[in-house]
């Protein structure tokens, strides 16, 4: 009598613990992500809160695995250990493995290419666009003296550190550890070949840096820059300003000029190179590695002037003697003007 009283109860029991199963199974272990084929990605700031991640995670999850996410959630405080990043939530993963990749920060790594812009702000504003980091705070650390001692540089040089690259980096990196990748990054190129050319032209890695910005300003062409390189060099070797277009643009912050008048020569700026002789205090823009490259492999000729070429090919005529680049620069001129460009 007492077995049969024991079959009656344990029936049920395992019935319900069989319930009990495939309700967990239905809510932890069946496809996190609501009808997506496709990697999808969940962006978790330094202020969410489990109430936010919610909310981030409705558009991607399916009501009965958002349900277990909840729980989950309850059970092991996922409150107190909210952690920033960028997780990615592959095809197939189930609840459990979202939750345990969330909660232990397994975020996914981003590949982060370095822009080669002309300011600072420019370029807090593009990093801003793929990191957690805000515009802001990255322009304020980049035009801060303090910060860009800490790695060697000043707000004129920090421009330099910078090699246009594509990098794998965390979405929610800290501004000191991104610069302290982009400080490690430029020393890696900086190879001891590349310094020694630098030494043979008696520059320093910086110095060919700002010489590398004027010239990816001057031209597209990366064949033509070696030659535009030898000729900067040439004038720096006899002390004959730059005479550079594009340091009087950044000077004035105007980078929509087509042409440069006379007027606009007179700006009082230290990145005026028709007012003063030499380099100017740091590089006009983050110099491309063509352009660095161009000026460490400059073509060694006895040029000293050059001119755009009437063309508009965005290639440059060169000459020796004053009278033959006033000639260049008259059919630029007119060309200019028979195109009305002002």
């Amino acid at each position: 009598m007492k077995r049969k009283r024991a079959k009656y109860y344990l029936i049920p029991a395992i019935l319900c613990m069989a319930g009990i199963v495939a309700i967990g199974y239905y809510y932890f272990f069946t496809a996190f992500a609501a009808q997506s084929d496709s990697k999808q990605y969940v962006y978790i700031d330094d202020d969410d809160t489990s109430d936010s991640v919610y909310a981030k995670l409705e558009t991607l999850a399916s009501h009965s695995a958002l349900t277990g996410f909840r729980t989950l959630a309850r059970h092991y405080d996922y409150d107190e250990h909210v952690r920033s990043g960028r997780y990615a939530i592959e095809p197939g993963m189930n609840t459990v493995n979202v939750f345990r990749m969330m909660k232990n920060g397994r975020q996914e790594p981003l590949m982060l290419t370095i822009p080669e812009c002309r300011t600072m702000d420019q370029m807090a504003a593009r990093l801003s666009k793929k990191l957690m980091l805000d515009s802001t705070s990255i322009a304020q650390a980049l035009n801060d003296e303090d910060f860009c001692e800490q790695l060697g540089y000043d707000t004129c040089t920090i421009a330099a550190v910078f090699v246009p690259n594509t990098y794998e980096v965390y979405w929610n990196t800290s501004i000191d550890k991104l610069m302290q990748r982009m400080k490690s990054e430029h020393d890696k190129f900086w190879t001891e070949e590349r310094k020694q050319k630098a030494r043979t032209l008696g520059l320093s890695t910086d110095e060919v840096c700002t010489l590398a910005s004027i010239i990816d300003e001057e031209t597209a062409n990366n064949a033509e820059k070696p030659m535009i390189a030898g000729m900067y060099l040439n004038r720096l070797k006899i002390g004959m300003p730059l005479q550079a277009d594009p340091t009087v643009k950044f000077a004035l912050k105007d980078f929509t000029l087509k042409r440069i008048y006379h007027n606009h020569l007179e700006v009082n700026s230290p990145y005026n190179t028709y007012k003063n002789t030499g380099l100017p205090p740091g590089p006009i823009k983050v110099a491309s590695i063509h352009g660095i490259d161009a000026v460490l492999n400059r073509v060694a000729h006895n040029y000293i002037y050059m001119c755009a070429k009437e063309d508009f090919s965005g290639t440059h005529n060169f000459a020796t003697s004053y009278q033959e680049h006033l000639n260049n620069a008259a059919r630029y001129a007119k060309a200019l003007n028979e195109r009305n460009i002002k």
